[in-house]
């Protein structure tokens, strides 16, 4: 065992604590540092690494909060049993997470600051693996055997039924409205479904479409592969200003509001009903259609949705990517109450329906049985990230939901927000920029929006926040306020 403590550290950059604590947490998973097995006492192993008794203190304090070692009064430190998870929510055999294992810190060989030169990605939500990937394996094995809709015909809206059906019970604990499964278009993720939606109601050589002044950079997207203008309108704590939306659609004789008002992506502002119903009442009175992006939302909400206030042009658009897997890319379409015919045109003549399998496979997912409490499980997993990154950076302008799986962090003075990006990036941590999330050419706020990523081990997903916080307690000196 002497072999594992024998290299210095002392010229190594990169919090060194970290380090250690990776080092030690490989040796305990590959079975090295079997349970029971005793730690160097504190000062031998800083001695021998050639760094301070305080980084070994942290490092193993690191590891004892994570239940992989434990401290016990005048005998030392000892690598504890693991504890077995709850069987109904045992992570899955996921490659994913054998290949972070894979790429763990060699301390001896390397001494770099980082996962051998990879970044831990906060850029988009990663969800954890709480058994979702068992569960889908076990209803893929089943189609391959019987598939419900063969597999030598092309898809069709009755053997998308049942996938359909499966989405009106999903999306039940949502106040949605009347919803019916000839309202729903099965689409490839909720990209694909806000495609849809322009295909079905754009109109005109330079269509218009209003976006709230920091969106999510989907909108311009699909806008611009329609060659839509998008104009950006002002917004306030509460969402989108009723005054400044009537202005906008009057100037530009707009057609579609695109919002996301019970999560807003990336701000996390939730729209309250008030302004909801006052939104809605303008766009009767200047005939604007909404579309309602609530891709982020975990399914449990109060607050009525646009299609319940204004059924007569209100489309939703939601998907199973932040809920139980981005994978599968199974999205939903819900049209207004005369839209569905308009909204199945535009699939049928674009991909002429989702994959049979697919649908299949989406029917057997969304009725199964251990569904819900599992999507539940990744809400709860999601939630204690984000409140580890609240004890982390709480400290700063901070953004957050425990249902939401991203944070919005505005910086403090001295740091601008693409300067802070690249310096994360050094630091091996990808972020967003406000900037992504507005018009070209726009001013934004010096803010970031940082994603979960519960794929990491807690402990990895929060070193890379406390570089975070390095950078946040160190702004540059030549940077303007």
């Amino acid at each position: 065992m002497d072999t594992i403590w024998s290299a210095p550290l002392k010229d190594v950059k990169g919090p060194k604590y970290e380090l250690v604590a990776e080092k030690i947490r490989s040796r305990i998973v590959s079975g090295t540092l079997p349970p029971g097995a005793k730690l160097p006492p504190v000062r031998e192993l800083a001695y021998r690494l050639g760094i301070t008794p305080g980084t070994v203190s942290r490092a193993y304090g690191v590891l004892t909060e994570d239940g992989l070692l434990q401290g016990e009064v005048g005998r030392g430190t000892f690598v504890v049993e693991p504890r077995k998870p709850d069987p109904l929510f045992q992570p899955d055999d996921d490659p994913d997470a054998r290949a972070w294992e894979a790429l763990e810190i060699d301390v001896i060989a390397h001494g770099t600051g980082h996962l051998a030169g990879h970044e831990v990605n906060l850029f988009s939500p990663h969800l954890p693996s709480v058994g979702q990937t068992t569960l889908i394996k076990e209803m893929l094995a089943r189609l391959a055997e019987t598939p419900p809709s063969g597999l030598m015909h092309y898809p069709s809206r009755s053997n998308s039924l049942p996938a359909r059906k499966a989405v009106v019970r999903w999306l039940s604990e949502v106040p949605i409205g009347p919803l019916q499964a000839n309202d729903i278009v099965l689409t490839n993720g909720g990209q694909n479904a806000i495609s849809l939606i322009f295909q079905a109601v754009l109109r005109g050589p330079r269509p218009v479409i209003l976006v709230e002044e920091l969106a999510y950079p989907g909108f311009r997207r699909a806008a611009e592969l329609l060659r839509a203008e998008v104009v950006p309108v002002a917004m306030d704590s509460e969402g989108l200003i009723p005054e400044a939306l009537e202005a906008a659609a009057r100037a530009n004789n707009a057609q579609v509001l695109c919002t996301s008002p019970e999560i807003h992506n990336p701000t996390l502002i939730t729209t309250p009903l008030h302004r909801r119903e006052a939104l809605a009442k303008v766009a009767r009175k200047v005939d604007l259609q909404i579309i309602e992006d609530d891709c982020y939302h975990m399914r449990h909400a109060a607050t009525p949705t646009y299609r319940m206030l204004a059924p007569e042009r209100a489309w939703y658009v939601s998907s199973v990517s932040k809920s139980i897997t981005p994978a599968l890319r199974v999205g939903f379409a819900v049209a207004p109450e005369v839209g569905a015919s308009a909204l199945r045109r535009a699939a049928e003549h674009g991909f002429f329906g989702l994959a049979t399998p697919l649908a299949d496979l989406t029917a057997l997912l969304l009725n199964d049985p251990r569904i819900d409490e599992l999507a539940d499980e990744v809400a709860r997993v999601v939630g204690r990230y984000v409140q580890s990154a609240v004890n982390i950076l709480g400290g700063y302008d901070l953004k957050w939901r425990e249902e939401a799986a991203f944070l919005w962090l505005t910086l403090p003075r001295g740091w601008r927000a693409g300067a802070f990006c690249r310096e994360a990036e050094a630091q091996g941590v990808q972020l967003r920029s406000a900037e992504d999330f507005a018009p070209r050419n726009a001013n934004t706020p010096h803010a970031v929006r940082f994603a979960v990523n519960a794929g990491l081990p807690l402990t990895r997903f929060e070193n890379a926040l406390h570089r975070l916080r390095d950078l946040l307690d160190n702004p540059p000196e030549q940077i303007g306020v």
